[in-house]
């Protein structure tokens, strides 16, 4: 009936638990693929069950527009209008990435296995044990211990659960179905998501603030076909040597983005968070020597030490590059075009889709003699922080160092989680991540794990957090 009841109930389940998430790792949810549909469905319906026995009322929603695919989403709920407190939106994903390449792992992708961890303890290896089944799953065993305790369903917290299934393939159905749920989903107060990493090994962390993205294509043209370059080089625009030239533009000598209007909206890091973040440890050099860099590698836009480029400012990269011969041996062309991916990590209040279009603007206004341009939008979306003093953010603080014993630190990714941009966008609803992931945790490679001192640490701080919840921290 009380919060020690109910983690008491999760320490003597706690195999039980990471059962449970095995019986869902076996289910390969690819819900990119086709060819796994049966299966996520099944993924989906599972993830309901055990919303239902933890005493949800749980609908399994359709989210296949007349002329295409989609995955259900599973919406659950607990608790209603007159329930004290606030209604709070939990969100998560089942489907997770394809397991290729099969031969890097040691055991099947979706044959999970308990064996010995690198910090010491255990870990469970399978596709999704981490991103982002096992950090659901704490949840899920948090809502199970309240029921089986003796406890309010869900803590006493009224809760709107949204576990989708097609996170890993841009959400691509989810915005449509947030406008047809939108009367529902806009009573809820605050999003908690569960996807999201720690400082490191028993240093637990909020993130409370990601970065957007926006994400394209452009393609420059030439001739109309791959030309002799002894007989044309030095007489007609080369679209790879034309394409570096224009692209190397992005840049001024600080390495600064020098797109007009690009820092519109950048409000930070404002110095407070330069001053908590300096105080985390963060090893630069360290960091870099495990990719293989040394020390001298630590570049970016002056004036700005590497946690702060990576959190508080934001990027264009090129992440890729192709065009002409790139086959064994030599080829001696010059081709008909070149392209390239850019993508932009956006912060504050940066607009994704105002980057987007002055960039291709930016591109057309210095379009070589003689070429043209063709653009992909691979898409877009929005950053996403919070404020220090938020009160849900106190709260989800107070819960983990209750149930963790030490306070978390606050931090923010590099990374973007675009459904945070959308929930802020559409329902007007910000969100505290709460996550217990590794740096370390292989996700979307080979060999994906998750430490069971992770789960354990996340299922007690979501059961803590129906308290702090309900205290008002």
């Amino acid at each position: 009936m009380t919060t020690e009841s109910a983690l008491a109930w999760l320490e003597a389940n706690e195999d039980a638990g990471i059962e449970r998430l095995c019986e869902w790792l076996k289910i390969p949810s690819v819900g990119t693929d086709p060819a796994f549909d049966d299966d996520t469905r099944r993924a989906a319906a599972w993830c309901a069950d055990h919303l239902r026995a933890s005493g949800f009322d749980v609908e399994l929603k359709e989210t296949a527009p007349d002329d295409g695919r989609g995955q259900p989403i599973v919406l659950a709920t607990c608790g209603d209008a007159s329930t004290p407190g606030p209604h709070v939106l939990f969100y998560g994903h089942y489907d997770v990435q394809p397991s290729d390449p099969d031969d890097l792992w040691e055991t099947g992708p979706f044959d999970p296995v308990i064996r010995d961890g690198e910090g010491g303890g255990k870990m469970v290896v399978a596709r999704g044990a981490s991103d982002d089944k096992g950090q659901v799953a704490m949840f899920l065993e948090a809502m199970r211990a309240w029921k089986e305790s003796g406890g309010p369903v869900g803590g006493g917290v009224r809760w709107t659960v949204l576990i989708e299934g097609e996170e890993e393939s841009g959400s691509v159905n989810l915005e449509r179905f947030l406008e047809r749920e939108r009367s529902r989903l806009a009573e809820c107060d605050v999003c908690v998501i569960s996807d999201t990493g720690m400082l490191a090994r028993g240093k637990p962390a909020i993130t409370y603030g990601v970065r957007g993205l926006a994400y394209t294509e452009v393609t420059l043209h030439g001739p109309d076909r791959d030309l002799h370059s002894g007989m044309w080089g030095g007489r007609c625009p080369n679209p790879i040597n034309e394409l570096v030239r224009v692209l190397a533009g992005l840049w001024d000598g600080d390495r600064k983005v020098t797109l007009p209007g690009f820092y519109d909206g950048v409000r930070g890091p404002v110095q407070d968070e330069r001053d908590a973040w300096s105080k985390l440890g963060r090893d630069a050099a360290k960091q870099l020597e495990e990719i293989g860099l040394s020390p001298e590698a630590d570049i970016g836009e002056a004036g700005f030490t590497e946690v702060e480029r990576e959190w508080g400012r934001p990027t264009c990269d090129i992440n890729g590059i192709q065009g002409g011969y790139t086959g064994a041996g030599a080829k001696t062309v010059i081709p008909a075009h070149a392209s390239a991916k850019v993508s932009f990590r956006l912060v504050d209040d940066q607009d994704p889709e105002k980057i987007r279009d002055g960039f291709f603007a930016w591109l057309e206004e210095r379009t070589p003699p003689g070429c043209r341009w063709s653009f992909l939008d691979h898409g877009t979306g929005l950053p996403a922080t919070m404020s220090f003093d938020n009160l849900y953010l106190r709260a989800a603080s107070t819960a983990i160092e209750s149930a963790c014993g030490v306070a978390p630190a606050m931090i923010k990714t590099g990374g973007s989680i675009p459904v945070a941009g959308l929930l802020k966008q559409n329902l007007g609803l910000e969100t505290v991540f709460m996550g217990f992931g590794l740096d370390d945790d292989r996700v979307h490679s080979p060999n994906e794990k998750f430490e069971v001192e992770c789960f354990r640490m996340g299922a007690r701080s979501h059961v803590e957090l129906c308290r702090a919840l309900l205290k008002g921290v």
